[in-house]
């Protein structure tokens, strides 16, 4: 007989500590691994993941119709006029077809099985709407199939109730309605923008498809609708919709590539700025791609030929590169595969390598004739080519002088800049700070080991309505494209990078608001990675400084500063009541709360309500160095808010319209948005 195993120590790591999650446990155990977050992200994928297998549906050519609804009472309801999920007994596990997709991970019909209707899908990571069922507290589906109605309800991923047949129907389709579990999720509240947004982009990918949007929260319900007969076509237009285009026709190609479908349209517009969108089954690939790299290789062969045939670029000119045909350039790449790799689990970036081929011998074809029957459309994409082509060749020139005299001021580094002595880049940051008199406060209240300060003078150049080379010119990006080290343009090498976080300090004014937003868009337009990898932040200096005597305390909100004064009033009470009550005395008289306005020293405006000094301070500079450093510049104490770019088109339409040249979005924007603005001028 084998011996007994020796008993483990307390403590210890053995058999006994092995778990095994069956079922949907591990999704409600780890929950982050299979929507992304508990957060709003999460909670909005749960919509997605049951619309996608809506969509699927369209795509295989079985529905037309679309429906999401937010219910009063917190719920989700989608329905599709799909063909139904089966409600049929499976007979490997001896249950309900329709019980076995929503209980059981990597249950259903798009991994392969030829009669399945499915040739492409944007579920293929197999979790779908079981990982919906598992993380709601409870879900009821509805099948409508073969003449009859079925029904079934779980509560939290198990199924209370068998599938059974509630009455007859002569249409088909599914509908599910689940309440998000409030165990799980850190909120439960649905953002109509959002939804919007991500369901309009799904509907231009799937052209043809009619989807409803109705909000039922509050009455009166509000519904919204979508349907593109041009499919990406559309949506190239509407991307464009506040740019100038160079041509009226948008160039649309759809082919079939063996068990391919490759969809491509695209305009050229008058910005600078190329605006990329890449989908593989639906699904967006913010980092591209095979389908990415086969279109921009066709594009540029193709614009060159052209030329070349028709004598606008002469023998001696050089010819047109990837970046000066992408100049102005808004594309919509649309790919249908029934295999996609994708390279990480976020499906980031397509990996098929015989995609590539598929998009450029599709794009080489279909453009070469569109330039051939579009002369003037031709003209004048060929005319905005050779200008950036130009335009660039001067840039290049502007990048060679700023680099070389920066080398000549002394290690590329600017005068203005106060760098920081450490040369480890994982710990160093820079502050652009507004102003020398900013800029002075920061350097004195720094820690000169690991922070550099950076003063700029004025407000630099809006770079949404200029090309490199005039940007060059302008000293305060200058100063910002040498201080971080890593040049610009197609010579960008991120790994140059000589500070991990770069943090914009600016004034709580009208003023720095806009000196942030010109930043920011030179961030978004020549430096997105430093945003997409999270060096960028926003410094946030407190608005107000609260004293009761010795007792200082700083406030970032006007809701915060009314907060501690009343916690300073309750403390000032309740001293004075202890006081008198030790002294005997009658019960204490009400003490009026006297308010009174100065200024202090720096000029800064000073109310005091009750014995509380209130400074509201609008500058930076009001801030003595020491103050500076302990609300906004000590890593133990400071606020900063990351950069992100979550939603890459609305943030490109947002400068667009913000930044660009045209007056009409603008003042639309101010006038819807005017009501919301809290101005502190």
């Amino acid at each position: 007989m084998p011996k007994e195993p020796k008993k483990t120590k307390a403590g210890s790591y053995g058999a006994e500590q092995i778990m095994v999650l069956e079922g949907l446990d591990p999704v409600r155990k780890r929950p982050g691994m299979y929507i992304g977050s508990t957060g709003p992200d999460g909670l909005h994928h749960l919509i997605w993941e049951v619309v996608d297998n809506s969509f699927d549906e369209v795509m295989a050519s079985h529905a037309k119709e679309i429906t999401v609804a937010l219910n009063p009472d917190g719920s989700i309801t989608v329905k599709d006029d799909g063909r139904g999920i089966p409600v049929d007994i499976h007979k490997q596990f001896k249950v309900s077809a329709l019980e076995l997709v929503m209980t059981r991970l990597h249950a259903g019909g798009k991994f392969g099985a030829a009669d399945s209707g499915y040739k492409v899908s944007g579920g293929l990571h197999g979790v779908g709407v079981s990982v919906v069922n598992a993380l709601s507290e409870w879900l009821e589906v509805v099948v409508e199939r073969d003449g009859g109605m079925y029904s079934q309800r779980y509560e939290r991923g198990v199924a209370k109730t068998k599938v059974k047949q509630i009455g007859k129907s002569r249409n088909n389709g599914t509908t599910i309605t689940f309440m998000p579990d409030t165990t799980v999720f850190t909120t439960l509240d649905f953002e109509m923008k959002r939804i919007l947004e991500h369901l309009r982009q799904q509907c231009y990918l799937t052209k043809g498809v009619r989807l409803m949007v109705v909000d039922k929260r509050t009455p009166p319900d509000r519904a919204y609708g979508f349907y593109f007969e041009g499919g990406i076509v559309s949506y190239v237009s509407h991307l464009n919709h506040s740019k100038h285009a160079k041509h009226e026709t948008v160039f649309y190609v759809e082919k079939a590539v063996d068990a391919a479908s490759v969809e491509v349209a695209l305009q050229y517009t008058e910005d600078y700025a190329e605006s990329l969108y890449a989908f593989t089954n639906n699904i967006f690939n913010p980092e591209g791609g095979s389908h990415v790299m086969g279109f921009r290789a066709a594009i540029t062969r193709v614009l060159n030929v052209y030329a070349r045939n028709k004598g606008i670029l002469k023998e001696k000119d050089d010819n047109l590169s990837g970046d000066d045909v992408r100049e102005g350039l808004t594309v919509v790449i649309s790919i249908k595969i029934p295999e996609p790799q994708f390279e990480g689990q976020t499906k980031a970036k397509l990996g098929n390598p015989e995609v590539r081929g598929y998009v450029e011998t599709v794009v080489n074809e279909a453009l070469a004739t569109y330039l051939e029957e579009h002369p003037s459309d031709a003209t004048a994409i060929l005319g905005k080519c050779i200008l950036a082509q130009r335009a660039r060749a001067a840039a290049r020139a502007a990048r060679d002088t700023v680099l070389r005299k920066g080398a000549l001021e002394g290690f590329t580094l600017p005068g203005k800049l106060a760098d920081c002595s450490t040369r480890d880049t994982e710990v160093s940051e820079i502050y652009i700070v507004e102003g020398d008199s900013a800029g002075g406060s920061a350097k004195q209240g720094r820690d000169r080991e690991f922070q550099a300060i950076l003063p700029l003078r004025g407000k630099i150049l809006n770079v949404e309505r200029a090309r490199l080379d005039k940007m060059l010119g302008n000293n305060e990006i200058k100063s910002l494209v040498i201080a971080f080290g890593t040049n610009i343009g197609e010579m960008f090498d991120i790994s140059k990078l000589r500070y991990n976080r770069i943090i914009i300090m600016t004034d709580a004014d009208v003023d720095g608001a806009h000196i942030r937003t010109l930043l920011l868009t030179l961030f978004y337009r020549y430096f997105p990675q430093l945003i997409l990898e999270g060096h960028v932040f926003i410094a946030q200096p407190p608005l107000f400084r609260v004293a009761k005597g010795k007792d200082v305390r700083y406030a970032f909100s006007d809701a915060e500063r009314d907060a501690i004064v009343a916690e300073f009033l309750k403390m000032k009470e309740d001293a004075s009541k202890v006081k008198k009550s030790a002294a005997k005395d009658e019960a204490p008289e009400e003490e009026a709360t006297e308010t009174t306005a100065s200024t202090d020293e720096s000029g800064g405006e000073v109310t005091k309500v009750g014995g509380v000094s209130i400074q509201r301070y609008k500058g930076l500079g009001e801030m003595n160095p020491d103050q500076l450093w302990e609300t906004t510049m000590n890593p133990a104490n400071r606020v900063m808010k990351l950069v992100t770019i979550d939603d890459a088109q609305s943030a490109d339409e947002t400068f667009d319209i913000l930044m660009g040249s045209d007056v009409a979005p603008r003042k639309k924007f101010i006038q819807t948005h005017a009501k919301q603005a809290n101005l502190d001028v």
